[in-house]
């Protein structure tokens, strides 16, 4: 079944990862309608994929040869396409990095699970070959995960792709979205203690320019005695440092576990090690990471059971970065609920 499909935003990954996916994908996908705030980006996808130019997300998830929306950008107008989504009945794929505020995400939340339809956010670190890789080796030969050390360095001026050009709080914020959501997918379930600690230079500046938290997967009855995750990320190395920035990078991932320790680079870079040393593997995919993610939605939306996991897990990710800037500002440990 071919899904006829309306784009809003293109994004920075627009080339690198979405047009491929929807050029592997063709027979499983129609592109029928662009809209994007810049009129020739939006006139040149649309000539790409032979659609038409629509002026407006409102317009665009009215129509009734569109049969789900793939949000690749927020633009200005940030989370209102969801909304009109929902309200027409439409699917989405969300694969934009929305700066949500908790009740602008309960709002979104309520409205899918209201109107029903097929949801599915794009987490591209759960599905790279290296993620992959160390969960089979999780479940084989290393054990349950014990440590995980997850760290990402951004520099001040350089934002990475996907970003839009927002401002450094706020690429920070959703880098450590992902980034919590990572980590509870590797561990294979949800933090019940969050704790956070952020940094300003100078004291007195009005955004944090390095936060990091600790997430306890521990049974609410027994904290210390599960799980952790010690996750951060700062955009404290002006762009001009590039000899500073590219310095002995930390490994993206790095998770010790019951019976050996690995480190992973994504996408697809994983070193490991046990009793019988060092092992190396550069991991190929079958498919690139944003075709698997579209095939999952393709899935999702032709399939009779309704997908809705991802919204949660999102909401989830969400509420823990809250929650660990809460337990700064309080300095003490907040339980989840």
């Amino acid at each position: 079944m071919k899904i006829r499909v309306g784009l809003v935003g293109l994004g920075d990954a627009w080339q690198q990862r979405h047009v491929p996916a929807l050029r592997a994908l063709a027979d499983r996908f129609e592109v029928r309608a662009v809209c994007d705030p810049v009129g020739h980006r939006a006139q040149q996808a649309a000539r790409e994929f032979g659609a038409l130019v629509v002026d407006g997300y409102h317009a665009l998830s009215a129509r009734e040869d569109v049969d789900a929306i793939l949000l690749f950008s927020p633009g200005w107008f940030g989370p209102l396409p969801l909304l009109a989504a929902c309200d027409a009945g439409k699917a989405v794929y969300c694969g934009a990095e929305l700066d949500l505020q908790l009740t602008e995400a309960e709002a979104i939340r309520r409205c899918v699970e209201q109107s029903g339809v097929a949801f599915m956010a794009e987490f591209p670190r759960r599905h790279a070959p290296g993620t992959l890789r160390l969960k089979e080796l999780i479940a084989t030969d290393l054990g349950p995960p014990q440590l995980l050390f997850c760290h990402q360095r951004l520099s001040v001026g350089n934002p990475p792709n996907g970003s839009g050009g927002a401002p450094p709080q706020d690429m920070v914020k959703r880098e450590l979205i992902e980034l919590v959501d990572w980590c509870c997918y590797v561990v294979g379930r949800r933090p019940n203690f969050v704790s956070g600690v952020a940094h300003r230079r100078p004291a007195d500046a009005a955004e944090d320019d390095y936060r990091m938290f600790s997430l306890d997967f521990s049974d609410r009855e027994r904290p210390g005695t599960g799980p952790v995750a010690q996750i951060s990320c700062g955009h404290y190395i002006p762009a001009r440092w590039q000899e500073a920035i590219n310095y002995r990078p930390l490994a993206e991932l790095q998770v010790s576990c019951e019976n050996g320790i690995a480190f992973v680079d994504l996408p697809s870079t994983l070193v490991w090690f046990d009793e019988a040393g060092r092992h190396q593997e550069t991991l190929e995919s079958e498919r690139p990471v944003g075709e698997q993610l579209l095939a999952q939605f393709h899935h999702a939306v032709t399939s009779l059971v309704r997908r809705n996991s991802d919204l949660d897990d999102a909401y989830c990710a969400l509420l823990i970065v809250a929650e660990a800037m809460r337990s700064f500002r309080e300095g003490q440990r907040v339980e989840l609920s």
